[in-house]
């Protein structure tokens, strides 16, 4: 990708596992101005290779770094509240890495906070972004094969090695959390969940069920378990049902006695779609971010559900707004 001649800057804090790709990405679009890991080794070989100036505590970042149009907060999970709340009381909009907090009431502070400074708040559900999620859902909003009734997702790998504070659900279920809400453009009103620990300090296996209004329901199912890289989801209609794959970004749909499988066109990274959107709300061209704040909190809400669910063996009921 070619550098374009944006002049804002902002800054990637937590360069580490996934945050290095935010890094590489804002560089190839060329606004990414700083880097800030507490492990100065990592932090000064990124800055090095992108040209950019290294940090090494928040802190420094914000006293230092000015001007400064918005953060790329990468951290691990419980420390996304402390991180984003800190950026935004500096009047600097700021993208939270999924989940937004690990607890749905850090989250409505965040909100709050966000509010109070009239600054950009989002979070990082890059399934939303994902050419083949983009495709489906146009077809179920224009019900060209009926209405949605059932979604399933299935992911399955190793565990990442950066994660080391919170379970699957959080890490890798709440990814399909977001998208059922987005596809079935509702919130669930059950959650039921079973999760189990079987290598790992947190739960890392669960299947999680979503239930709707009208008995729709999401089925999702995600294992650190199994050696192979899955990421498919499935979307049954009244008149149809769609199979895709996150990864290829290709769907196939069979209705009647036909199947469709749609040209794709050229990969389009996910993460650069992502970015790109947060960048173009920061830059007024967009609203609203794709994912909202409440969206984000929602997703959380859920979360916290399924895992009470899995240790009570009881189905939670909800009222999301």
């Amino acid at each position: 990708m070619v550098k374009t001649e944006d002049k804002r800057r902002f800054a990637v804090i937590g360069v580490g596992g996934w945050g290095k790709n935010h890094a590489r990405v804002l560089h190839e679009i060329g606004v990414l101005a700083s880097i800030c890991d507490n492990d100065e080794l990592r932090a000064r070989e990124l800055a090095r290779l992108y040209d950019v100036k290294p940090y090494f505590s928040l802190e420094q970042l914000l006293e230092n770094e000015v001007p400064l149009d918005g953060c790329i907060v990468c951290t691990p999970t419980k420390t996304h509240f402390v991180m984003a709340k800190k950026i935004m009381e500096k009047g600097v909009h700021v993208f939270v890495e999924k989940p937004l907090a690990f607890s749905s009431f850090e989250c409505e502070q965040m909100i709050e906070v966000a509010k109070k400074r009239k600054v950009i708040l989002t979070s990082g559900y890059i399934e939303r972004f994902n050419p083949a999620i983009q495709d489906v859902k146009q077809i179920i909003d224009n019900h060209k094969y009926g209405d949605l009734l059932m979604m399933e997702f299935h992911r399955e790998n190793r565990m990442p090695l950066h994660i080391r504070d919170v379970g699957i659900i959080y890490d890798t279920s709440v990814h399909d959390i977001d998208t059922a809400m987005y596809l079935f453009n509702s919130t669930p009103h059950v959650v039921f969940a079973r999760s189990g620990t079987k290598f790992h300090s947190y739960e890392d296996f669960a299947t999680i069920m979503l239930g709707f209004d009208d008995q729709k329901v999401a089925i999702i199912a995600s294992n650190w378990i199994t050696p192979n890289r899955v990421r498919k989801f499935s979307a049954v209609c009244t008149e149809g049902i769609i199979t895709g794959d996150y990864i290829t970004q290709r769907i196939k749909i069979d209705y009647e006695e036909a199947t469709i499988i749609p040209r794709r066109g050229k990969f389009k990274e996910p993460l650069t779609l992502e970015l790109q959107s947060f960048l173009d709300v920061v830059a007024g061209k967009i609203r609203e971010p794709v994912v909202t704040p409440e969206d984000a909190r929602n997703v959380t809400k859920v979360a916290e559900a399924a895992l009470l669910s899995s240790n009570t063996g009881s189905p939670i009921y909800m009222d999301l707004k």
